[in-house]
């Protein structure tokens, strides 16, 4: 039951992060304007993009400095995924009981 869940807790974080570099690259994409805002079909999934990834970003990006035009908060927040994934999903998809050694 516990590695049933476990894996479905990982697909969900694998999907997230997944979101969080498909915005990142879109992000580039608008910021070089090879994107335009204005089409209906790139705003809306822009929008999307956003609500769905802005809850978990904004308390990364107050703590962290301004870096000038470098946002660094999807970065930081898939390397906190990663190792919660690694940390404490992986020994219950295996049965094993969580080591913090």
């Amino acid at each position: 039951m516990i590695s049933s869940l476990a894996a479905v807790i990982d697909i969900v974080f694998e999907l997230f992060m997944w979101l969080l570099i498909i915005q990142a690259i879109m992000s580039w994409l608008l910021a070089f304007n090879v994107l335009n805002p204005r089409n209906q079909v790139v705003g809306m999934i822009w929008q999307f993009m956003l609500r769905i990834t802005e809850p978990l970003l904004r308390p990364i990006r107050r703590i962290l400095p301004n870096f000038g035009g470098i946002d660094l908060a999807p970065l930081v927040l898939i390397l906190i995924i990663y190792f919660v994934r690694r940390a404490i999903l992986l020994p219950l998809s295996y049965g094993q009981p969580i080591s913090w050694l």
